[in-house]
């Protein structure tokens, strides 16, 4: 039921805008970070590539609709987009953002695994996914919010188990340190790495039975699986570049 306006108050006394969403989705394939990117397939920036978002229906809020133009602009499905958690990263409100019109957006972020691939659909003219250092120059003010997002997520990977996600059911520490590395784009040393996950309490927890090789020449390695902690005490702080403006070997030889 809509509340009616007070009295006195004038609805069209401020300018009026519109507002969107927009979304920055990652996932790890092939031992690489990728997000989801739409061509464009209206004016304005016809043929560029983009976030996947829109505009909100007038009586629609912005997770809904986040959702809505997510499953209308790549064609995941229903049970996919409904199961993806969404956190809003922030809210983009500089005037001049859109030619068209003054445009606020809210954006959101989410890090799945095992996405599947994403057709166009909507007012897109092909979706797909997208090495996320290759990424760009992008639509809209889009670079900004993928680069925003991206610093979220590698916070989130600090401060929560979130990398266990993308890990299968039962999975060795090296296969859990390399989504922190593909994430993060550093290489991070074995044994410290090691150390550290095995002190956060209810991060991981050991699983019973034989170990796995790995494919490569060493012994084979242990296995454990995601244990009941969300958030991890100590952190495990990601390691800074030695060199900010040359990438580190995780992050490079990278295709557009």
């Amino acid at each position: 039921m809509t509340t009616p306006a007070p009295d006195g108050y004038d609805p069209y006394a401020y300018a009026p805008f519109a507002v969107t969403v927009d979304l920055a989705v990652f996932t790890v394939r092939e031992a690489r970070l990728h997000v989801l990117l739409v061509e464009r397939g209206q004016e304005p920036f016809r043929g560029r590539w983009a976030l996947p978002g829109g505009f909100l229906l007038p009586r629609e809020c912005a997770e809904d609709a986040a959702r809505r133009e997510l499953a209308e602009e790549t064609g995941l499905g229903p049970d996919t987009v409904g199961g993806l958690h969404l956190e809003q990263l922030r809210t983009y409100t500089d005037p001049d953002r859109d030619p068209r019109m003054r445009v606020v957006s809210v954006a959101y972020a989410a890090l799945l695994p095992d996405l599947p691939e994403p057709r166009g659909g909507g007012d897109a003219a092909s979706a797909r996914w997208w090495d996320a250092d290759g990424a760009g120059p992008l639509a809209f003010d889009h670079d900004r919010i993928l680069a925003d997002a991206r610093d979220r997520i590698g916070a989130k990977l600090e401060y929560t188990s979130l990398a266990t996600a993308f890990c299968p059911a039962e999975f060795t520490l090296g296969e859990l340190q390399q989504v922190y590395e593909t994430v993060w784009g550093v290489e991070l040393d074995r044994p410290n790495f090691r150390r550290k996950v095995l002190n956060a309490p209810g991060f991981v927890e050991a699983v019973e039975g034989p170990p796995r090789r790995t494919g490569g020449r060493g012994k084979p390695a242990a296995l454990h699986r995601a244990g009941d902690a969300t958030a991890l005490h100590p952190p495990l702080l990601r390691p800074p570049r030695t060199d900010p403006a040359a990438p580190s070997s995780a992050t490079e030889g990278h295709d557009r």
